[in-house]
């Protein structure tokens, strides 16, 4: 990751300091200092809304759905940053709840014990990514499927990025990423969790703030811990090999309806955390959300997110084991009415975590400040669609995506356009 830039316009210039590190792949192997300069600047280009509108149609509009579903999804379930490590008389548990929290209590073992996780208050992560949408189909199950596989990570596509998180125990946090000169910024002061892009205002997501789920994929494991001390043990399963045990944590029905409208029902949010048996590590993380979004007349659309997560290179970082990779991958099905309207469209992100560090000296509630332009009506975030259906069309004589745009709007039952609203969570 480079963090310093030279300054190739002025030799006698002092070093560009990046907010967000760049991989150093985005310089490229061209030896010539002064073209890579100048393609890292293209790189980060300031995204105005009018260069992004111009744009739609293209790359960025699989860059701007990469960023709004995979960039800063969150937990369901908001952690109570006061909450103890479980003490409860497990005898008293129905055998299910009993069995977690034991696997659990081997988890804080295996990641270090109590009293290292209690002696974290904050966390500062530096890492990289690289995204790619790589499959759409359309018509699922009808004559007519369609399917455009578009990027192959496996032979080095997709779009690679940078990012930074900060975080003060777990309610204050803070991301920062970049993608192919997009950037997303998203944090919690405690009270809100908001995000914002260069194609739209800031915003608020509906309900109680709720923690960023790339803490949970191997960062934070006082939250792991935390959050999966009040699920159910559900049976057990090989992931790549490993034997290991299913934590099953459903969100509650108030939470549920925090963050529903009156046009948009989310009906459930489930997380799965998969335990190794033998290390007592967490090795896959998965949740799944069912969308219920009202269309004309009383018919109902339903959207679906799966995201599944595979957690590796576990590194001891002061005395507590950090996972430092992982690969993530985000499906988005669409259904409801006949099944030629069906849609799927499926996303990759790798991820490798580049610095990690604990209890950052002055670190206050500043760093925490949502943007100054966020609005406090409740606003949430959407994915809209232009025609209805996934957020790209399908066109049987082209492989051309049309535009999407990944914005947040205001629900209001007065509403009578033909866009539909995919909740971003």
């Amino acid at each position: 990751m480079r963090k310093l830039c030279p300054n190739f316009d002025r030799e006698d210039g002092l070093d560009t300091v990046l907010e967000v590190p760049i991989p150093e792949e985005m310089f490229g192997s061209n030896k010539n200092g002064n073209r890579s300069w100048q393609n890292m600047k293209a790189w980060i280009r300031p995204q105005t809304d009018k260069s992004i509108a111009n744009l739609f149609g293209g790359k960025n509009t699989e860059i701007q759905l990469l960023l709004g579903v995979v960039g800063a999804p969150l937990i369901p379930l908001p952690i109570r940053c006061d909450h103890q490590f479980i003490n409860r008389n497990m005898k008293d548990e129905p055998i299910e709840a009993s069995m977690a929290k034991y696997i659990v209590q081997q988890y804080i073992a295996a990641v270090g014990g109590e009293g290292a996780l209690n002696s974290v208050d904050s966390m500062y992560a530096m890492g990289k990514v690289r995204m790619a949408a790589s499959e759409f189909c359309a018509g699922e199950g009808s004559l007519n499927n369609k399917v455009l596989k578009v990027k192959n990570m496996r032979n080095g596509g997709g779009e690679m990025g940078g990012f930074v998180l900060w975080q003060k125990r777990p309610d204050l946090w803070c991301l920062e990423l970049v993608v192919s000169g997009c950037k997303i910024s998203a944090g919690s002061d405690g009270k809100v969790a908001w995000r914002q892009t260069p194609w739209h205002h800031s915003h608020a997501s509906r309900g109680p703030p709720r923690p960023l789920r790339r803490f949970l994929q191997g960062l934070d494991p006082k939250s792991t811990a935390n959050l999966f001390s009040n699920s159910i043990c559900a049976g057990e399963k090989a992931i790549n090999g490993e034997d290991c045990f299913i934590l099953k944590l459903e969100a509650e029905t108030s939470s549920l309806r925090a963050r529903s409208t009156s046009n948009v029902e989310m009906i459930r949010h489930t997380v799965w955390g998969y335990f190794s048996q033998r290390t007592g590590l967490l090795v896959q993380l998965e949740d799944s959300h069912l969308l219920r979004i009202k269309a004309s007349g009383n018919d109902s659309i339903f959207w679906e997110t799966s995201m599944e997560s595979t957690i590796h290179d576990y590194r001891t970082i002061d005395g507590i084991n950090i996972a430092h990779g992982g690969r993530t991958s985000v499906s988005l099905f669409r259904f409801g009415e006949n099944s030629e309207s069906h849609s799927r469209t499926r996303m990759e992100e790798v991820w490798t975590i580049e610095e990690v560090d604990f209890n950052i000296k002055g670190l206050s509630m500043d760093c925490f400040l949502p943007p100054s332009d966020l609005k406090k009506d409740g606003e949430e975030s959407y994915v809209v669609t232009g025609n209805a259906k996934l957020p790209l069309k399908m066109r049987s004589t082209s492989t051309r995506i049309s535009s999407s745009k990944v914005v947040a709007i205001d629900v209001d039952d007065s509403d009578n356009s033909d866009d539909e609203d995919l909740d971003e969570y």
